[in-house]
This record gives C-alpha cells, sequence and structure tokens, in this order.
C-alpha cells in the first residue's frame, strides 16, 4: 500500500518509497507505452553511449546519486526508463514480467549506487544489472516451468506463412520490420523467450540493442572471445526456431 510522508529510514525515489522492506512504485502508466509487440529497439542518443570512460558531467550526476539526491533520481529515471523497460521486455517476453522487472532495476540502482566504483559509464552498470536481473528471474521462471508462457497469439494464427517471402536474417535481427505485409515481430519474440539465458542476453545486447563487442563484455563479464562465439550459437539458434515457425529458410 502507498504511504504518505518519507518517514526515517525510507527515501523517496522518482514517486516510489524505497526501504529494506517495502517499495512503492509509481511509474508511468504501462498503457502509455507503445504496445509490446511494437516496441522501438533502434536508435542511441549520447547519454546511452556505453563506449568510452564518464565525463566531467556524468561524474558529478553519479556524485549526487551517491548522496541520495531525490532530484537526481528523478532525472535517472527519466532517463533510463523507457530504454530499461525496453531491454528487460526483450530478455522476458511478458509485459507483467518487464513491468515489474524495470521497476525492480531501478531499486537496485538505488540501493547499490554507493558501491559504484566508475570503472564504466553509469549506463553500462545500469545495463549489467538489467541483465543480471533478467537472467535469474529466467532461471527462476524456467524451474518453475513457466518461462515460456507468452502474452503473443499462436503463430497459426497469424497471417498465412505464403506472405512472408524471402525472410532474411536481418529481418529477424530487426523484428519489427515488416516483411511484404507480415510481421514476424511477434514469432521472433517467442523465439527469443526461448534461448537458454546465457544466450538470450547477449544476443539481445547485439542484435536488439545493438551494442559493441566491447560493450557486451564490459556488461557481462565475459571476454571478448567467448561474447562473439555465444552470439554465433545463439543465432544460429534463433535462426532454426525462426525458420522452423515461419516454415521457410532464411537467408
Amino acid at each position: 500500500m502507498p504511504r504518505s510522508g518519507n518517514p526515517r529510514g525510507t527515501a523517496a525515489v522518482a514517486g516510489w518509497v524505497v526501504s529494506e522492506r517495502e517499495t512503492v512504485p509509481k511509474l508511468a502508466d504501462p498503457a502509455s507505452r507503445d504496445d509490446a509487440g511494437e516496441l522501438p529497439i533502434y536508435g542511441r542518443d549520447s547519454f546511452w553511449d556505453l563506449s568510452g570512460s564518464m565525463d566531467d558531467a556524468e561524474e558529478r550526476f553519479i556524485l549526487r546519486l551517491r548522496q541520495h539526491d531525490e532530484r537526481a533520481f528523478n532525472e535517472l529515471v527519466e532517463l533510463y526508463e523507457q530504454r530499461v523497460f525496453r531491454l528487460v521486455f526483450r530478455m522476458l517476453g511478458r509485459r507483467d514480467e518487464a513491468e515489474d522487472m524495470a521497476q525492480e532495476v531501478f531499486v537496485q540502482v538505488f540501493k547499490a549506487i554507493g558501491t559504484f566504483r566508475g570503472d564504466s559509464k553509469l549506463s553500462t552498470w545500469v545495463y549489467r544489472i538489467a541483465v543480471n536481473l533478467c537472467k535469474n528471474r529466467i532461471k527462476y521462471l524456467s524451474r518453475r516451468h513457466d518461462g515460456q508462457q507468452q502474452e503473443l497469439e499462436p503463430v497459426a494464427e497469424r497471417a498465412p506463412l505464403s506472405e512472408a517471402k524471402g525472410v532474411t536474417y536481418g529481418d529477424v535481427a530487426r523484428p519489427d520490420h515488416m516483411v511484404e505485409g507480415f510481421q514476424v515481430e511477434r514469432i521472433v519474440q517467442v523465439c527469443i523467450a526461448e534461448l537458454d539465458a546465457d544466450f538470450r542476453d547477449v544476443l539481445v545486447l547485439r542484435d536488439v540493442e545493438d551494442l559493441s563487442y566491447e560493450e557486451i563484455a564490459q556488461i557481462t563479464g565475459l571476454p571478448d572471445g567467448t561474447v562473439k562465439s555465444r552470439i554465433h550459437r545463439a543465432r544460429g539458434m534463433l535462426k532454426s526456431k525462426v525458420e522452423r515457425a515461419l516454415g521457410e529458410k532464411i537467408r
């Protein structure tokens, strides 16, 4: 239940009340977002450039966060919320899970900001938290045999597969692309959600979020060679799954 005021031992974060026992999220109304199957997944502004080191402005911003400056956390949520939501939705494949996870990411950022050493950009660190939380959730759902419950309609109920001609891997990697009137977006999301967590994260970061191998290595803590190998294997697995769903080969 929401609580008024800001009692001892709690802190307000972008309209939330955060304590060791309770979080009360008050993010933007999920209905105000684009449809989950048509999320804009391209484009990176300068704030989200994960390459390089922090500049003076970012260092000052992080100092404010470490001081639990409420206005700074409001700015953090405003800057990161949509991008974090897109990432966790692509990782989890379910809107309800993604909404809860996006909120949990910011709660963890708030709690752990004092441990941020500054050896990467803040955006890299936020991504790392988001990916690790998603992977833990995926493994938990898998143990409960609940990991593949999707909010997407069955493939058989979509347009005839004969309308999807000449599908390429580029169409799969950019799943909001329309292929002669057939939208492969939702099929691809189901197939991504069938990948193991250790392959799902690198695939989403590379082919959906368009990050470099170096950036992905920083986020995942994996060697560059391992990142490249997992992406290659993940692409092969995704390609096979989508081919089975579409009933045709992907070039």
